[in-house]
């Protein structure tokens, strides 16, 4: 059976960061980080109208869209990101799964890829949803 990697577990309750480390949190398009998540990630840097990508010590994902599919690009771009970024840590939330509505059964597939990418760390119900029921 194939073990959750402990120190690859994203912190529910995130309260500070290390320099090195990346707050990433579902947005929408707008960048209007009043809720959730997103508002949190303006303690970190996250940029009122930007909806999309790094800001400060933040990383946006839009999953506000209208459907799972419209997340796909944009978890993908995430992905290629931190991989070409080895030097920072990304604590990726459980994006999609507050205000947008959705399940981590739908959303954590979408970081499938992620696995292998050693300084991208997933909430422990993403990693269970990855590697127990794909």
């Amino acid at each position: 059976m194939k073990q959750i990697p402990r120190d690859r577990i994203t912190n529910p309750r995130i309260t500070e960061l290390m320099e090195d480390e990346i707050f990433v949190f579902g947005s929408n398009l707008q960048g209007m980080h009043y809720g959730g998540a997103a508002r949190i990630a303006c303690r970190w840097g996250a940029i009122i109208g930007q909806g999309i990508g790094i800001q400060g010590q933040t990383y946006a994902i839009p999953t506000m869209s209208g459907s799972v599919a419209s997340i796909v690009p944009f978890v993908d771009e995430f992905i290629r990101f931190a991989a070409s970024h080895p030097d920072m840590r990304f604590l990726v939330t459980e994006i999609g799964c507050g205000i947008a509505g959705y399940t981590p059964a739908e959303i954590a597939p979408l970081f499938h890829e992620a696995v292998t990418i050693e300084n991208i760390a997933l909430p422990e119900r993403f990693w269970e949803v990855i590697l127990y029921q794909s």
